[in-house]
């Protein structure tokens, strides 16, 4: 019988008298095998390591914007799905035009209109300047003449009565020039709206992003305030975390803390750096909301479920290698050297980083296992 056939049985043994309630503790051994010869071998070292306490949360964008519409049109075009990159000024969604292209138009002709009318005061203005000017060029010059006596009382005031009406007229001409003014003004302002109204049934990308939802298709109406689609800019993500209030004195800005989320590699940590802790606690869960950078990874997503890991105190933990540790099942074992050879310990593992992991039970630290080899 091999040493491969004899582990097997051992385990298939193990596992029985696991079900029959005979658990095997971690550090138990099983006998010696003389003829293990490993790969390499390794320490089993003790360092002081870093206890963190879990917090849950979701990956989120670093900013989410609501693409709107601002006036309402049926939906001529949507250019962009879920997923798609966008640069800033693509277009994304195509409004019916021809209602504002009809009010522009509108608006345009009034425009003008007003401007001919202005020109027309204008050019009243102009004459009764130049009417003024001159009636109270001979007023003037009648008042002289009556001051010499050479001319009656009444022709003066017959002069004073042209330069009043003269001067009633350039007023009234003046009047009506501003009026004009202000309509051309209207009209001004009016082409404006219309201009941006018709500007806005083609709604581009204000940023360089990726959009995340759309709402729309082809057909439906638009509306002001409607939401069309969902873009997500900013170039990185962050982890939203609900940070019970016990532990929100453990983490302040700029800190790095690390995050894990389960949909990527299993154990894998990525580097947060917290760059919010919202000053005031959910008064139901008694947590704070903490977000914290994480870097791009091919796979993660917004709405992913994480977890931001808040550092706590030190405590010591027995590491080894990770591919030191052979799996069945659910029983892990370690193959040891002791004074009379190789031994096999089961053992139980907790995290793994950088390739080590760490033995929660069934080593002490110190011991020298194997790594690889035949029947390992």
């Amino acid at each position: 019988m091999n040493r491969a056939y004899k582990l097997l049985a051992g385990l298939l043994l193990a596992a029985l008298l696991a079900g029959c309630g005979g658990d095997i503790a971690p550090g138990q051994g099983e006998a010696s095998d003389s003829g293990y010869e490993p790969e390499s071998t390794a320490q089993a070292v003790t360092e002081e390591v870093r206890v963190f306490s879990e917090a849950v949360g979701t990956v989120r964008a670093r900013t989410d914007i609501r693409v709107e519409a601002q006036i309402t049109a049926r939906v001529l075009e949507v250019n962009v799905t879920p997923g798609t990159d966008v640069g800033k000024g693509d277009t994304l969604v195509v409004l019916d035009a021809r209602a504002a292209e009809s009010r522009l138009e509108q608006a345009r002709q009034r425009l003008e209109s007003a401007r001919s009318g202005r020109r027309q005061a204008q050019r009243t203005v102009a004459a009764a300047q130049a009417a003024f000017n001159k009636a109270k060029s001979t007023y003037e010059r009648m008042k002289k003449l009556r001051s010499e006596q050479v001319i009656t009382e009444e022709e003066v005031e017959q002069a004073e009565t042209a330069y009043l009406q003269a001067r009633a007229e350039l007023n009234r001409a003046q009047a009506a020039t501003e009026g004009a003014s202000a309509d051309v003004e209207q009209a001004e302002k009016a082409v404006q709206e219309a201009e941006i109204s018709l500007d806005y049934t083609t709604i581009t990308a204000q940023e360089a992003g990726e959009v995340a939802k759309r709402f729309v298709d082809p057909g439906d109406l638009a509306f002001p305030g409607k939401q069309l689609l969902t873009l997500q800019t900013g170039g990185s993500l962050r982890m939203e975390a609900q940070v019970r209030e016990g532990l929100i004195g453990r983490l302040q800005l700029g800190q790095r803390v690390p995050v894990v989320v389960e949909a990527l590699k299993p154990q894998e940590r990525l580097e947060g750096i917290v760059e919010e802790i919202e000053p005031l606690a959910d008064p139901t869960t008694r947590s704070f909301v903490v977000k914290a950078s994480v870097p791009e990874r091919p796979g993660l997503y917004p709405g992913m479920f994480g977890r931001l890991l808040v550092p706590m105190d030190m405590r010591a933990a027995v590491m080894i290698p990770e591919e030191a540790v052979t799996r069945v099942g659910q029983l892990e074992t370690v193959m040891i050297r002791t004074p009379d050879g190789w031994q096999r310990v089961h053992v139980r593992t907790g995290e793994q980083r950088d390739g080590l992991v760490e033995v929660l039970s069934g080593l002490e630290g110190g011991e020298t296992v194997g790594i690889g080899g035949p029947g390992a």
